[in-house]
């Protein structure tokens, strides 16, 4: 079944007098983005959080954040108040326009090197710490993937409704298109008819009726009916696969709206062009549902 791009994830650990928390989130993206936020001493294991989300989540933007206390709230790398401050002595000689007010960012300022006192790690201590982050990584993917599912069946009613209601349409139209020829051919006959009595002149049976093949060969959405039925089956199937189809649920959806603009410029009947409208206008409700599949 599909897959939505949007969901949350978030795995927690103690250990030692330290709580661990792993917070993954995901929108809509045309590709795979992935931005990781880690403490400063723990930027060794971006690699496996990294790997742990690429391998899970093929499309998407998503963005995880870690964060480490102490049981009791507190910050387990203290700032270096000397480094902070010194930073602040350099900005004050910074020198701006006049007129321009200047404020200082201090979530932004202890990012700067030296602010943050960061631990030393041995080996042993480093082996440990990456297999944690391990851990949270996969527990938090996995409930970020179990949102992204439950977002997916919704995405999935609301895409089989839209295509419901497009076949329905299309019926409507396909019962309509012959019937427009008949009643073309008896408006002709009958206006010919005024014209040569008024006229007093015959015209041949066979320019009638080449004349009426024209107009249906100009008319014809017979190709374009069955291509939509076609890319609307293609698009239910899709709805149950397995795997990442967003992209051809995209392709499928503009490819629909495309032979709906062909109808639309070929028919020359007003009941179709209000069918044809309202196909057009849930197609484009359709599309916008489609930027949120996997």
């Amino acid at each position: 079944m599909i897959q939505s791009m949007t969901g949350y994830g978030a795995a927690e650990h103690v250990e030692g007098g330290v709580r661990y928390a792993l917070e993954v989130r995901s929108v809509n993206h045309r590709y795979q983005k992935l931005l990781i936020k880690l403490p400063e001493y723990l930027q060794f294991t971006e690699s496996t959080v990294e790997k742990a989300v690429r391998k899970r989540i093929v499309r998407g933007s998503a963005s995880c954040t870690l964060r480490v206390q102490g049981e009791d709230g507190g910050d387990l790398c203290p700032i270096n108040a000397r480094v902070l401050q010194a930073y602040l002595e350099q900005l004050k000689d910074v020198r701006v326009p006049d007129g321009l007010e200047v404020t200082v960012d201090l979530s932004a300022m202890v990012t700067l090197p030296g602010v943050i006192h960061s631990p030393e790690l041995d080996d042993e201590a480093r082996r440990r710490q990456t297999e944690l982050v391990a851990g949270l990584a996969g527990r938090a993917v996995d409930a970020l993937i179990e949102m992204r599912r439950e977002e997916g069946r919704a995405l999935r009613e609301a895409l089989l409704s839209c295509t419901a209601v497009i076949r329905e349409r299309l019926e409507r139209i396909t019962e309509r298109a012959p019937v427009v020829i008949n009643e073309y051919h008896e408006r002709l006959k009958s206006r010919v008819a005024t014209l040569m009595e008024a006229g007093g002149f015959e015209l041949q049976v066979d320019g009638l009726a080449r004349e009426v093949a024209v107009f249906a060969e100009r008319c014809d959405i017979s190709e374009e009916l069955t291509r939509l039925a076609s890319h609307l089956d293609q698009f239910v199937e899709l709805c149950d696969k397995g795997e990442p189809v967003g992209r051809t649920m995209d392709f499928l959806a503009q490819e629909l709206l495309r032979e709906a603009n062909t109808i639309a410029s070929k028919s020359n009947d007003a009941a179709i062009a209000r069918d044809i409208v309202e196909t057009k206008a849930i197609i484009d409700r359709l599309k916008e549902q489609v930027q949120n599949v996997e």
